[in-house]
């Protein structure tokens, strides 16, 4: 196969799984996206609806971690089916749940299934394409994230005003059931060929993970899930409450979200390779960026929705960037004692307990405290993130030098 093959091969393989991992965010992010206008119609709690968000997340991050073992031990293209199937029978269910207990059942298990998509998608990429060849399919990739948020919140404001919001799970259910056929039809299922080298132990790797600098990293990791994911789900809830808009238009501002995130995995990418070469104090300054959207918010909140959605989208921003530090470049350095998999799933974990704290404390406190202080809590959040990157900086730097 010459050069030229090769090359639209490696291209039509990036869209494919990238229009997979788009599917898997259009039938996960909905339920955030549409939780404003489920309050209003059915008149639930705040806090009741959160629970099943809660709840999902919990079961997401608990399911990396499963589905990590079973993708070096099971067909991952199988996996993934199975994945793609319980979504989708997931999110057909949602609509005729009538209370939010029942809505936290389905939607638990929409999470774990969830988590049976990415890990095989992973062993799928390396085992079918060089190291080179997938460090730009991965980026490609991780568009599809994007592309299924701004989907969601584009099509969400329609499907409510034809149909309602229970419009919106369906529409979930039918592109999860079209990738599925598409899935079957086009995976092709292959093993790694490649043995991870081992230059130290993988029980000293352990020892190494269970480390305070470690521990600490795990900590910030926890507190960008919760400003992310958090501000993420209830940013369209603060938009519509403060400033009076209808639910179609505050589920609209978070289209911006996602562009912002975009850039945001590009400037970091940049800042981590010119600038700050030690992903603690690499982190530490996308905290730091974050505490100050986050102050910026509180200053102005009231004041016009244009800036409160700039400032939100540039902490969601400023989160997505480190998390990419967090759960790209800080698994690789465990490379050299093989177990960069087993890290990784731990640190994505990690990612969504704060997710499952956030989504369904910021519902408590913004029905308990208010919106202004809630703001406040953000920037203190992201104010002590930074602060833990940058007492680590140096001890990571003697460990990992």
């Amino acid at each position: 196969m010459n050069t030229l093959q090769i090359r639209k091969e490696s291209n039509a393989l990036a869209w494919f799984f990238a229009l997979t991992y788009m599917v898997s965010y259009i039938t996960r992010i909905n339920f955030g996206a549409v939780i404003a206008e489920m309050v209003t119609e059915t008149g639930m709690a705040r806090a009741d609806l959160a629970l099943s968000l809660t709840g999902s997340f919990i079961t997401y991050g608990l399911g990396q971690i499963v589905s990590g073992m079973c993708g070096d031990r099971f067909s991952p293209k199988k996996l993934v089916a199975y994945g793609l199937g319980a979504t989708t029978v997931m999110n057909a269910l949602i609509p005729l749940c009538t209370s939010p207990y029942h809505m936290l059942i389905v939607w638990s298990l929409n999470g774990f299934a969830q988590a049976f998509l990415w890990p095989p998608m992973v062993r799928l990429m390396t085992a079918q394409m060089s190291p080179e060849e997938y460090s730009h399919l991965v980026v490609r990739v991780s568009w599809g994230s994007s592309f299924g948020t701004i989907l969601i919140y584009l099509l969400s404001p329609v499907f409510i005003t034809l149909s309602g919001w229970r419009c919106v799970f369906l529409f979930s259910a039918v592109c999860g059931a079209g990738m599925l056929l598409i899935w079957l039809r086009c995976c092709r299922d292959s093993s790694p060929e490649f043995k991870a080298s081992k230059t130290r132990t993988t029980s000293h790797g352990g020892m190494v993970l269970l480390s305070p600098t470690m521990l600490c990293v795990m900590v910030t990791i926890i507190l960008q899930g919760m400003l992310r994911d958090g501000v993420t789900t209830w940013m369209p809830s603060y938009i519509a409450q403060t400033y009076s808009l209808n639910n179609q238009t505050a589920i609209l501002t978070g289209v911006i979200l996602p562009l912002f995130a975009i850039i945001s995995l590009q400037a970091t990418s940049w800042l981590y390779r010119k600038r700050f070469t030690n992903p603690l104090l690499c982190m530490a300054v996308i905290f730091a960026v974050g505490a100050i959207s986050s102050v910026a918010l509180r200053l102005f909140s009231g004041s016009a929705a244009t800036l409160s959605v700039l400032f939100s989208a540039l902490l969601t921003g400023a989160m997505h960037g480190a998390n990419l530090i967090q759960t790209g470049i800080i698994p690789a350095f465990f490379r050299e004692y093989g177990n960069v998999a087993t890290v990784s799933g731990i640190l994505n974990s990690c990612t969504y307990i704060g997710s499952a704290i956030s989504t369904y404390g910021i519902a408590v406190l913004s029905e308990t405290i208010g919106w202004s202080d809630t703001l406040v809590l953000w920037a203190l959040i992201a104010a002590v993130g930074m602060i833990l990157c940058l007492a680590c900086t140096r001890a990571w730097k003697c460990r990992f030098s």
